[in-house]
């Protein structure tokens, strides 16, 4: 599979809640985000955006969207497709995500998957990794997005209309 991978700038938690907005009718059943960044650095923001988001394009319930820090997954059912938002933070062994059933949902449903490095070699092939930090400014972001050429069709027309792209 060929990877490819770019440093997006977000200035701001509404310009990250804008892409996650646009992503989320791109997305289907299989589809997998990994969210990688240090506490803090907007992956749930951006996950809360984007199940929010999809709830309503699909004309489903508002509901609240808590990070399933404690809980481990929260699962939300848009009458279209499922959602698994995932923070696998407190796991300590890949074990431990085939007792959450994630493996099935990846085939199942959409992703979302907050410290995916606790998922060892679990990680979905097709997965389209999001890497935030911390940029110079305190609401700044970059954002590293990395995946194949699949997501790639996916991205492009989103990331045209939301952000300003800098070179790696």
């Amino acid at each position: 599979m060929i990877v490819s991978s770019r440093r997006i700038s977000l200035p701001s938690p509404d310009v990250t809640a804008r892409l996650a907005t646009a992503l989320a009718p791109k997305l289907g059943p299989g589809d997998a985000i990994l969210l990688e960044g240090p506490i803090g650095s907007g992956k749930t923001h951006f996950a809360r955006a984007l199940i929010q988001a999809r709830l309503s394009l699909d004309h489903a319930p508002h509901e609240d969207v808590p990070s399933p820090t404690f809980t481990l997954v929260q699962t939300y059912d848009t009458g279209k497709v499922e959602i698994w938002h995932a923070d696998l933070y407190r796991l300590t062994h890949p074990d431990e995500v085939e007792e959450l059933g994630l493996s099935q949902a990846f085939e199942q449903a959409i992703c979302l998957v907050e410290w995916p490095d606790r998922l060892g070699n679990l990680v979905p092939d097709n997965a389209l990794t999001l890497a935030f930090s911390q940029g110079d400014k305190s609401d700044e972001r970059w954002l590293t997005v990395t995946g194949s050429p699949d997501w790639r069709e996916k991205l492009d027309p989103v990331l045209a209309e939301i952000v300003h792209e800098h070179p790696s």
